[in-house]
Protein backbone atom coordinates (compact mmCIF):
# COMPACT_ATOMS: atom_id res chain seq x y z
CA UNK A 1 0.00 0.00 0.00
CA UNK A 2 1.11 3.23 -1.02
CA UNK A 3 1.70 6.26 1.57
CA UNK A 4 1.53 8.50 -1.14
CA UNK A 5 -1.67 9.97 0.89
CA UNK A 6 -0.19 10.39 4.34
CA UNK A 7 3.03 11.35 2.97
CA UNK A 8 2.95 13.21 -0.08
CA UNK A 9 6.23 15.15 0.62
CA UNK A 10 8.22 11.58 0.08
CA UNK A 11 7.77 10.73 -3.43
CA UNK A 12 9.18 7.94 -5.34
CA UNK A 13 11.92 8.21 -8.15
CA UNK A 14 13.60 6.56 -9.90
CA UNK A 15 11.00 3.53 -10.24
CA UNK A 16 11.90 2.93 -6.42
CA UNK A 17 9.72 2.69 -3.80
CA UNK A 18 9.55 4.78 -0.02
CA UNK A 19 9.35 1.70 2.28
CA UNK A 20 6.54 1.24 4.65
CA UNK A 21 5.96 2.64 7.80
CA UNK A 22 7.25 0.38 10.96
CA UNK A 23 4.48 -1.80 11.14
CA UNK A 24 5.89 -3.77 14.02
CA UNK A 25 6.26 -0.63 15.99
CA UNK A 26 2.67 0.38 15.44
CA UNK A 27 1.16 -3.26 15.89
CA UNK A 28 2.64 -2.95 19.90
CA UNK A 29 1.50 1.28 19.84
CA UNK A 30 -2.09 -0.83 18.58
CA UNK A 31 -1.79 -3.32 21.39
CA UNK A 32 -0.92 -0.96 24.01
CA UNK A 33 -4.04 1.51 23.71
CA UNK A 34 -6.21 -1.07 23.33
CA UNK A 35 -5.25 -2.80 26.03
CA UNK A 36 -5.24 0.98 27.82
CA UNK A 37 -9.24 1.18 26.58
CA UNK A 38 -10.12 -2.32 28.18
CA UNK A 39 -8.58 -1.40 31.42
CA UNK A 40 -9.45 2.15 31.29
CA UNK A 41 -13.17 0.76 31.18
CA UNK A 42 -12.87 -1.85 33.77
CA UNK A 43 -11.18 0.31 35.93
CA UNK A 44 -13.52 3.20 35.58
CA UNK A 45 -17.05 1.37 36.11
CA UNK A 46 -17.41 2.14 39.54
CA UNK A 47 -16.00 5.54 39.56
CA UNK A 48 -18.84 6.52 36.63
CA UNK A 49 -21.51 5.19 38.88
CA UNK A 50 -20.98 6.67 42.22
CA UNK A 51 -20.69 10.10 39.40
CA UNK A 52 -24.23 9.43 38.40
CA UNK A 53 -22.83 8.59 34.71
CA UNK A 54 -22.79 6.16 32.37
CA UNK A 55 -20.99 3.38 33.92
CA UNK A 56 -18.82 3.93 30.55
CA UNK A 57 -18.57 7.46 30.08
CA UNK A 58 -14.48 7.30 31.03
CA UNK A 59 -13.93 4.63 28.48
CA UNK A 60 -15.82 6.70 25.74
CA UNK A 61 -14.53 9.76 26.61
CA UNK A 62 -10.72 8.24 26.37
CA UNK A 63 -11.89 6.97 22.86
CA UNK A 64 -12.34 10.40 22.31
CA UNK A 65 -8.60 11.45 23.56
CA UNK A 66 -7.31 8.27 21.06
CA UNK A 67 -9.35 9.45 18.23
CA UNK A 68 -7.85 13.03 18.61
CA UNK A 69 -4.76 11.76 18.81
CA UNK A 70 -4.68 9.30 15.99
CA UNK A 71 -4.94 12.88 14.17
CA UNK A 72 -2.40 14.81 15.63
CA UNK A 73 -0.59 12.05 14.83
CA UNK A 74 -1.07 11.65 10.99
CA UNK A 75 -0.73 15.43 10.96
CA UNK A 76 3.20 15.48 13.10
CA UNK A 77 3.55 12.35 10.04
CA UNK A 78 3.28 14.83 7.45
CA UNK A 79 5.86 17.15 8.76
CA UNK A 80 9.16 17.27 7.74
CA UNK A 81 12.21 16.89 10.43
CA UNK A 82 13.56 19.59 9.01
CA UNK A 83 10.99 21.93 10.37
CA UNK A 84 11.43 20.59 13.94
CA UNK A 85 14.97 21.07 13.59
CA UNK A 86 14.65 24.75 12.57
CA UNK A 87 11.81 25.48 15.38
CA UNK A 88 13.91 23.50 18.38
CA UNK A 89 14.42 26.80 20.47
CA UNK A 90 10.83 28.16 19.37
CA UNK A 91 9.43 24.87 21.21
CA UNK A 92 10.69 25.03 24.73
CA UNK A 93 10.32 29.15 24.58
CA UNK A 94 6.41 27.41 24.06
CA UNK A 95 7.12 24.88 26.68
CA UNK A 96 8.48 27.62 29.05
CA UNK A 97 5.58 29.72 28.36
CA UNK A 98 2.60 27.32 29.24
CA UNK A 99 4.38 26.14 32.26
CA UNK A 100 4.19 29.88 33.57
CA UNK A 101 0.73 30.39 31.97
CA UNK A 102 -0.59 27.60 34.40
CA UNK A 103 0.93 29.20 37.43
CA UNK A 104 -1.20 32.82 36.91
CA UNK A 105 -4.12 33.07 39.05
CA UNK A 106 -7.24 32.42 37.67
CA UNK A 107 -5.65 30.45 34.64
CA UNK A 108 -4.51 27.75 35.79
CA UNK A 109 -6.70 24.48 37.92
CA UNK A 110 -5.85 23.04 40.84
CA UNK A 111 -6.80 19.44 41.81
CA UNK A 112 -5.54 17.93 44.79
CA UNK A 113 -3.26 20.82 45.70
CA UNK A 114 -1.41 21.30 42.34
CA UNK A 115 -1.90 23.69 39.77
CA UNK A 116 -0.77 21.56 36.29
CA UNK A 117 -3.90 22.02 34.01
CA UNK A 118 -4.97 24.32 31.68
CA UNK A 119 -9.26 24.33 31.48
CA UNK A 120 -9.81 24.15 27.16
CA UNK A 121 -13.58 24.04 27.86
CA UNK A 122 -13.55 20.52 25.84
CA UNK A 123 -10.81 18.71 28.34
CA UNK A 124 -8.12 20.28 31.12
CA UNK A 125 -4.63 20.45 29.49
CA UNK A 126 -1.86 18.81 31.72
CA UNK A 127 0.78 21.11 30.11
CA UNK A 128 3.63 19.30 31.60
CA UNK A 129 2.43 16.96 29.13
CA UNK A 130 3.34 18.70 25.63
CA UNK A 131 6.26 20.74 27.59
CA UNK A 132 7.94 17.40 27.86
CA UNK A 133 7.52 16.46 23.79
CA UNK A 134 9.04 20.34 23.32
CA UNK A 135 11.82 20.50 25.66
CA UNK A 136 13.03 17.27 24.02
CA UNK A 137 12.43 18.54 20.45
CA UNK A 138 14.84 21.25 21.67
CA UNK A 139 17.51 19.33 22.81
CA UNK A 140 17.66 17.58 20.19
CA UNK A 141 18.76 20.59 18.04
CA UNK A 142 21.04 22.19 20.52
CA UNK A 143 23.35 18.76 20.58
CA UNK A 144 23.40 19.33 16.57
CA UNK A 145 24.33 22.87 17.11
CA UNK A 146 26.63 22.69 19.66
CA UNK A 147 27.45 18.89 19.77
CA UNK A 148 31.10 19.99 20.06
CA UNK A 149 30.98 22.46 23.09
CA UNK A 150 28.15 19.74 24.83
CA UNK A 151 30.86 17.19 24.13
CA UNK A 152 34.29 18.80 25.22
CA UNK A 153 33.59 21.62 27.51
CA UNK A 154 32.20 22.21 30.79
CA UNK A 155 30.39 25.56 30.18
CA UNK A 156 29.02 23.58 26.66
CA UNK A 157 27.78 20.75 29.19
CA UNK A 158 26.12 22.89 31.31
CA UNK A 159 24.52 25.74 29.11
CA UNK A 160 21.66 23.36 27.24
CA UNK A 161 20.71 22.72 30.74
CA UNK A 162 20.19 26.52 31.29
CA UNK A 163 16.45 26.87 29.78
CA UNK A 164 15.31 23.32 30.71
CA UNK A 165 16.45 24.32 34.60
CA UNK A 166 14.08 27.07 34.19
CA UNK A 167 11.13 24.61 32.74
CA UNK A 168 11.89 21.99 35.83
CA UNK A 169 11.72 25.18 38.42
CA UNK A 170 8.43 25.90 36.84
CA UNK A 171 7.16 22.20 37.35
CA UNK A 172 8.46 22.37 40.82
CA UNK A 173 6.12 25.30 41.33
CA UNK A 174 2.78 23.41 40.17
CA UNK A 175 3.99 21.21 41.67
CA UNK A 176 5.63 18.04 39.42
CA UNK A 177 7.92 16.62 40.76
CA UNK A 178 8.05 13.17 38.83
CA UNK A 179 7.54 15.40 35.18
CA UNK A 180 10.81 17.20 36.45
CA UNK A 181 12.58 13.74 37.08
CA UNK A 182 11.66 12.21 33.77
CA UNK A 183 12.28 15.71 31.46
CA UNK A 184 16.08 16.46 33.55
CA UNK A 185 16.93 12.68 33.04
CA UNK A 186 15.76 12.25 29.55
CA UNK A 187 18.20 15.31 28.30
CA UNK A 188 20.70 13.77 30.13
CA UNK A 189 20.73 10.42 28.64
CA UNK A 190 20.20 12.63 24.94
CA UNK A 191 23.34 14.09 25.87
CA UNK A 192 25.10 11.18 26.80
CA UNK A 193 24.08 9.57 23.18
CA UNK A 194 25.78 12.48 21.81
CA UNK A 195 29.13 11.22 23.05
CA UNK A 196 29.29 13.03 26.73
CA UNK A 197 31.92 11.58 28.90
CA UNK A 198 30.71 9.86 31.95
CA UNK A 199 32.93 12.00 34.20
CA UNK A 200 30.94 15.14 33.66
CA UNK A 201 27.43 14.22 34.87
CA UNK A 202 29.10 13.31 38.38
CA UNK A 203 29.50 16.58 39.97
CA UNK A 204 25.97 17.21 37.95
CA UNK A 205 24.17 14.14 39.63
CA UNK A 206 25.84 15.17 43.43
CA UNK A 207 24.48 18.29 42.70
CA UNK A 208 20.76 17.27 41.78
CA UNK A 209 20.57 14.43 43.84
CA UNK A 210 21.38 17.47 46.85
CA UNK A 211 18.72 19.62 45.33
CA UNK A 212 16.14 16.64 45.34
CA UNK A 213 16.97 15.29 48.99
CA UNK A 214 17.05 18.84 50.29
CA UNK A 215 13.26 19.72 48.47
CA UNK A 216 12.12 16.34 50.09
CA UNK A 217 13.65 17.33 53.31
CA UNK A 218 12.18 20.56 53.60
CA UNK A 219 8.81 19.49 52.22
CA UNK A 220 6.78 18.11 54.68
CA UNK A 221 4.06 16.17 52.36
CA UNK A 222 6.94 15.21 49.93
CA UNK A 223 9.01 13.66 52.79
CA UNK A 224 5.51 12.28 54.00
CA UNK A 225 5.34 10.54 50.49
CA UNK A 226 8.77 8.77 50.98
CA UNK A 227 8.48 7.44 54.72
CA UNK A 228 5.09 6.15 53.35
CA UNK A 229 6.51 4.54 50.65
CA UNK A 230 9.41 2.79 52.96
CA UNK A 231 6.56 1.05 54.86
CA UNK A 232 3.22 1.59 53.95
CA UNK A 233 1.65 -0.62 56.37
CA UNK A 234 2.40 1.21 59.41
CA UNK A 235 -0.52 3.41 58.87
CA UNK A 236 -2.32 1.47 56.27
CA UNK A 237 -5.57 3.22 56.86
CA UNK A 238 -4.31 6.82 55.92
CA UNK A 239 -1.07 7.56 54.64
CA UNK A 240 -0.38 4.69 53.37
CA UNK A 241 -3.96 3.57 52.02
CA UNK A 242 -3.27 3.87 48.09
CA UNK A 243 -0.14 2.11 48.26
CA UNK A 244 -0.97 -0.42 50.14
CA UNK A 245 -4.65 -0.77 48.28
CA UNK A 246 -1.95 -1.07 45.17
CA UNK A 247 0.11 -3.54 46.71
CA UNK A 248 -3.64 -6.03 47.61
CA UNK A 249 -4.76 -6.20 44.06
CA UNK A 250 -1.41 -6.85 42.72
CA UNK A 251 -0.89 -9.95 45.25
CA UNK A 252 -4.96 -10.68 44.27
CA UNK A 253 -3.97 -11.23 40.92
CA UNK A 254 -1.53 -14.48 41.41
CA UNK A 255 -0.61 -15.91 37.83
CA UNK A 256 -3.89 -15.46 35.79
CA UNK A 257 -5.87 -12.62 37.13
CA UNK A 258 -9.21 -12.79 38.84
CA UNK A 259 -10.61 -11.94 35.66
CA UNK A 260 -11.31 -8.67 33.35
CA UNK A 261 -13.76 -7.20 35.12
CA UNK A 262 -13.87 -8.89 38.52
CA UNK A 263 -11.26 -6.29 40.52
CA UNK A 264 -12.83 -6.09 43.75
CA UNK A 265 -9.71 -3.41 44.61
CA UNK A 266 -11.69 -0.91 41.87
CA UNK A 267 -14.70 -0.79 44.27
CA UNK A 268 -13.32 2.09 45.75
CA UNK A 269 -10.89 0.93 47.83
CA UNK A 270 -8.10 1.55 45.25
CA UNK A 271 -7.73 5.44 44.35
CA UNK A 272 -7.33 6.67 41.29
CA UNK A 273 -8.09 3.27 39.77
CA UNK A 274 -8.67 4.42 36.32
CA UNK A 275 -5.72 6.91 36.11
CA UNK A 276 -2.36 6.39 37.98
CA UNK A 277 -3.13 3.42 39.26
CA UNK A 278 -4.56 1.44 36.11
CA UNK A 279 -1.40 -0.90 36.48
CA UNK A 280 -2.72 -2.09 39.46
CA UNK A 281 -6.25 -3.01 38.44
CA UNK A 282 -4.76 -4.93 34.96
CA UNK A 283 -2.37 -7.10 37.47
CA UNK A 284 -5.39 -8.14 39.73
CA UNK A 285 -7.81 -8.74 36.77
CA UNK A 286 -5.07 -10.39 34.38
CA UNK A 287 -2.70 -11.65 37.02
CA UNK A 288 1.61 -11.87 36.25
CA UNK A 289 0.83 -13.40 32.38
CA UNK A 290 -0.94 -10.07 31.69
CA UNK A 291 1.61 -8.19 33.26
CA UNK A 292 4.44 -9.15 31.43
CA UNK A 293 2.98 -9.06 28.15
CA UNK A 294 2.57 -5.30 28.79
CA UNK A 295 6.10 -4.90 29.90
CA UNK A 296 6.74 -6.84 26.55
CA UNK A 297 5.09 -4.34 24.46
CA UNK A 298 7.08 -1.35 26.78
CA UNK A 299 10.20 -3.22 26.30
CA UNK A 300 9.55 -3.15 22.78
CA UNK A 301 8.49 0.31 21.79
CA UNK A 302 11.39 1.70 23.71
CA UNK A 303 14.27 -0.90 21.94
CA UNK A 304 12.54 -0.07 18.66
CA UNK A 305 12.89 3.51 20.18
CA UNK A 306 16.32 3.17 20.36
CA UNK A 307 17.48 0.90 17.21
CA UNK A 308 15.27 3.79 14.97
CA UNK A 309 17.48 6.05 16.77
CA UNK A 310 20.94 4.22 15.62
CA UNK A 311 20.04 3.88 12.29
CA UNK A 312 19.37 7.52 11.97
CA UNK A 313 22.74 8.22 13.28
CA UNK A 314 24.52 5.62 11.27
CA UNK A 315 22.96 7.77 8.37
CA UNK A 316 23.70 11.02 9.39
CA UNK A 317 20.87 12.60 10.93
CA UNK A 318 21.89 13.58 14.45
CA UNK A 319 18.65 15.41 15.31
CA UNK A 320 16.86 12.38 14.36
CA UNK A 321 18.90 10.26 16.79
CA UNK A 322 18.86 12.00 19.50
CA UNK A 323 15.26 13.06 19.53
CA UNK A 324 14.21 9.31 18.98
CA UNK A 325 16.34 8.20 21.83
CA UNK A 326 15.21 11.17 23.82
CA UNK A 327 11.35 9.89 23.10
CA UNK A 328 12.63 6.17 23.78
CA UNK A 329 13.79 6.90 27.43
CA UNK A 330 11.17 9.39 28.02
CA UNK A 331 7.98 6.84 27.21
CA UNK A 332 10.57 3.79 28.82
CA UNK A 333 11.41 6.27 31.99
CA UNK A 334 7.68 7.42 32.60
CA UNK A 335 6.13 3.78 32.03
CA UNK A 336 8.89 2.31 34.76
CA UNK A 337 8.46 5.16 36.97
CA UNK A 338 4.33 4.62 37.16
CA UNK A 339 4.72 0.06 37.47
CA UNK A 340 7.51 0.97 40.28
CA UNK A 341 4.66 3.16 41.73
CA UNK A 342 2.23 1.01 41.87
CA UNK A 343 4.57 -2.09 43.29
CA UNK A 344 5.69 0.12 45.96
CA UNK A 345 9.89 0.56 44.42
CA UNK A 346 9.58 3.57 44.23
CA UNK A 347 7.34 6.66 45.94
CA UNK A 348 4.01 8.27 45.00
CA UNK A 349 4.16 10.17 41.63
CA UNK A 350 1.63 11.55 39.69
CA UNK A 351 2.35 9.98 36.44
CA UNK A 352 0.50 8.40 34.00
CA UNK A 353 1.11 4.99 31.93
CA UNK A 354 1.63 6.13 28.76
CA UNK A 355 -1.33 5.19 26.53
CA UNK A 356 -2.73 3.29 29.45
CA UNK A 357 -4.03 5.82 32.03
CA UNK A 358 -6.99 7.83 31.18
CA UNK A 359 -6.12 11.64 30.17
CA UNK A 360 -6.48 13.63 27.59
CA UNK A 361 -2.69 15.24 27.49
CA UNK A 362 -1.27 12.29 27.96
CA UNK A 363 -2.83 10.41 25.10
CA UNK A 364 -2.45 13.53 22.62
CA UNK A 365 1.06 13.74 22.92
CA UNK A 366 2.30 10.37 23.14
CA UNK A 367 0.51 9.92 20.51
CA UNK A 368 2.41 12.58 18.69
CA UNK A 369 5.13 11.64 20.31
CA UNK A 370 4.72 8.10 18.26
CA UNK A 371 4.08 9.27 15.09
CA UNK A 372 7.59 11.33 15.78
CA UNK A 373 9.57 8.31 15.84
CA UNK A 374 7.67 6.55 12.82
CA UNK A 375 8.55 9.67 10.88
CA UNK A 376 12.52 9.67 11.62
CA UNK A 377 12.27 6.11 11.31
CA UNK A 378 10.59 6.65 8.21
CA UNK A 379 12.92 9.64 6.08
CA UNK A 380 16.12 7.15 7.59
CA UNK A 381 14.99 4.61 5.70
CA UNK A 382 14.00 6.54 2.55
CA UNK A 383 17.08 7.98 2.43
CA UNK A 384 18.55 4.94 2.21
CA UNK A 385 16.90 3.88 -1.15
CA UNK A 386 17.73 7.45 -2.84
CA UNK A 387 14.91 9.88 -1.45
CA UNK A 388 15.42 12.85 -0.68
CA UNK A 389 16.51 13.44 2.89
CA UNK A 390 15.65 16.21 5.71
CA UNK A 391 17.04 17.61 8.70
CA UNK A 392 20.86 17.54 9.10
CA UNK A 393 21.62 15.28 6.55
CA UNK A 394 19.56 16.91 3.70
CA UNK A 395 21.43 20.62 4.89
CA UNK A 396 24.87 18.64 4.19
CA UNK A 397 24.04 17.30 0.82
CA UNK A 398 23.24 21.19 -0.05
CA UNK A 399 25.98 22.65 0.71
CA UNK A 400 27.67 19.55 -0.81
CA UNK A 401 25.89 20.01 -4.05
CA UNK A 402 26.72 23.79 -4.31
CA UNK A 403 30.65 23.49 -4.01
Amino acid sequence: MSLAILLPDMPMRRGERCPRLDFALLGAVTALFSLGLIMVASASMPTAERLGLNVFHFAFRQSIYLLLGLGLGLLVLRIRLAWWEQCSLLCILIAIFLLAVVLLPGVGSEVNGSTRWINLGIFRLQVSEPAKLLALVYMAGYLVRHGEDVRHTGAGFIKPLGLLTVAAVLLLLEPDFGATVVLMATALLMMFMAGVSLWKYAALIATAGGALALLAVTSPYRMQRLTTFLNPWADPFNSGFQLTQSLIAIGRGEWFGVGLGASIQKLFYLPEAHTDFVFAVLAEELGLVGVLVLLGLYAFVVLRAYSIAAVAEQGGNRFAAYLAYGIGTWLGLQALINIGVNTGLLPTKGLTLPLMSYGGSSMLVTCMAIALLLRIDYETRCTVNSVPASGTTAAKRRRRSRR
